[in-house]
């Protein structure tokens, strides 16, 4: 999913190394630590509300439309899908009554769902509300951006309904009766029970998204949650704070503690790191720079962990310049990627000259990265004769370029120094720096508005091709004109390979193709994060894919 840039993260002191599901490997804790029997006799605190700070307005809280970490995160909070993700990474039945029963081919699940689980209105949640949501994200007039791109291929006829070929209600998913599911498969999914924790497969109540119509998802007041807490106040996207309470109509309401839950958005991680010290915050955002992170070196309240996220500069083919293989290349070798996680982040994340994350999947205990290469080093000496070569294809002397950044202050250092790399190591080269809310960033990225494009992506399941076919032709995620039927044909044959040995090779040379010879874009770093945290809260959960954070298993104690 779409990342936020935010306030960027530190020194790397937990790996989190996810295995895939097929392949046999153990997930790694995801949780702050216990000191064993020692928090279950701390007493809690009379007030269970905690206070949370985010770098980001949400952008959506519609699951079939929300695209981004912040908006899924939110929704994981207030939804319950099938399954969902525990503290130590592993995947647990939410609505589900049990894991799902496989047909011999593994192509055919059969789901059976609790009986007891409501909507925050009382009304229940049943196997006809997954239906209804699935179909309305696979719907060509929901226009939703991850539905077609997480089913196609994937769920059975999702493909042709995009294409117009089948009916909507012809998707690989029934209402066998109120508390059965039966999901059908183009082919069997190795990574199949991640897959199925993600936002986009929660249920929505027909009754209540119809009613109200256009307005459904636009603030708190058009919201309908079945997860641990209910969104009580947000109003809209623009909203710079939001409350969460407890949903006493959730089935599992016993196990959450907490009773509500106060975000509010603060763009400067200074002002973070001093709202958590005056005790206005009990988590901060992510957080970097060495002169904000060294105040709390060897502090408890810092959680320090290495992410299986990349960020990268996309390059909009649209624009004929970009469009040069030539001008892609020394773009990406131009900026020294050790100089911006040492001297500008200063957080612990590490350059990447890859775009499959370092520690995220295992195949027969080795990582993704042992088998693969690095691509796209620096090279600044190379990358001005590749600026000079393309130049003169293109007949022109000088090349101005819009590049698209965001507007926390992370971000605007990070954007300066990428600005002032380029411009130095590329002569005749002009960025001109547009700095813009996370919400429009995502908008822009969609609608290809740029030339340049700081981004990033955070894994949705645990398998190497959550990074790898977003550079599909015309896929929903691509947004930069990128296209190579080569790299089409070798992510089509991974999607269907059932030996996950060359499955796994095929995705490695893909990766090959997409960064070493066609250049199509530029890996910058993986992400390290450093949060601070109030001691007195336990049980605070982070994920390696799909949402950040769950808050219900926070206890707050005295």
């Amino acid at each position: 999913m779409k990342k936020s840039k935010l306030s960027l993260l530190l020194v790397l002191s937990l790996v989190l190394s996810m295995f895939l599901a097929a392949c046999g490997g153990n997930k790694q804790e995801g949780t702050e630590k216990k000191e064993g029997s020692k928090e279950t006799k701390e007493k809690l605190a009379a007030e269970q509300v905690l206070n949370v700070l985010e770098s980001s307005e949400i952008p959506a809280m519609d699951s079939v439309l929300a695209e981004d970490t912040i908006g899924f995160t939110m929704i994981a909070a207030t939804m319950e899908g099938l399954y969902r993700l525990d503290p130590e990474q592993k995947v647990i039945p939410g609505v589900a009554d049990g894991m799902p029963e496989y047909n011999e081919d593994k192509t055919v699940l059969t789901i059976k769902l609790k009986k007891d689980v409501k909507w925050a209105d009382g009304s229940p949640v049943t196997a006809h509300d997954f239906v209804y949501a699935w179909q309305r994200a696979i719907n060509p007039d929901t226009a939703s951006p991850y539905g077609p791109y997480f089913m196609e291929g994937k769920i059975k006829n999702a493909s042709a309904i995009v294409k117009g070929e089948a009916k909507i209600e012809d998707l690989g998913i029934k209402a066998l009766d109120d508390h059965t599911l039966e999901i059908t498969l183009e082919r069997p999914i190795p990574y199949i029970e991640s897959y199925l924790t993600f936002p986009l497969f929660y249920p929505q109540n027909q009754k209540f998204v119809e009613a109200q119509g256009g307005n459904y998802a636009k603030t708190a007041a058009n919201l309908l949650s079945n997860g641990p807490f209910k969104m009580t106040k947000w109003d809209g996207p623009t909203a710079t704070e939001w409350v969460l309470e407890k949903n006493e109509n959730y089935w599992n309401a016993k196990e959450v503690t907490l009773t509500k839950i106060n975000f509010n958005v603060s763009k400067d991680p200074q002002a973070s790191a001093n709202a958590f010290t005056a005790g206005e915050a009990d988590i901060t955002p992510k957080l970097a720079q060495a002169a904000i992170l060294s105040q709390y070196e060897g502090d408890p309240a810092l959680l320090r962990y290495q992410e299986p996220s990349i960020f990268w500069i996309k390059m909009n083919q649209t624009n004929p310049a970009l469009k040069n293989e030539n001008i892609r290349r020394a773009i990406a070798l131009s900026v020294d990627k050790q100089a911006l996680v040492d001297d500008v982040l200063a957080n612990g994340s590490i350059p990447a000259n890859f775009v499959v994350p370092k520690g995220f999947t295992f195949f027969e205990d080795k990582d993704f990265r042992e088998g693969a290469g690095e691509y796209l080093k620096p090279n600044k000496e190379e990358a001005k004769k590749l600026w000079e070569k393309g130049l003169q294809e293109l007949g022109v002397k000088e090349i101005t370029l819009t590049y698209v950044g965001q507007d926390t202050e992370t971000s605007k250092l990070t954007d300066a120094f990428v600005k002032d790399q380029l411009e130095k190591n590329l002569p005749g080269l002009k960025l001109n720096i547009e700095a813009v809310p996370f919400k429009i960033r995502i908008d822009r990225e969609n609608n290809k508005d740029y030339d340049l494009l700081f981004g990033g992506w955070g894994p949705d399941y645990a398998d190497p091709m959550t990074f790898m076919d977003l550079w599909l032709t015309d896929g929903s995620h691509n947004n930069m004109e990128y296209s190579n039927p080569e790299f089409d044909k070798m992510i089509q044959s991974a999607n269907e390979d059932t030996d996950l040995a060359k499955r796994w090779k095929t995705l490695q040379d893909a990766e090959k193709l997409l960064l070493e010879e066609d250049a199509a874009l530029a890996p910058m770093y993986q992400r390290s994060v450093n949060l601070l945290i109030n001691p007195k809260v336990k049980g605070f959960a982070h994920h390696a894919f799909g949402p950040d954070y769950s808050y219900q298993w926070i206890k707050i104690t005295e």
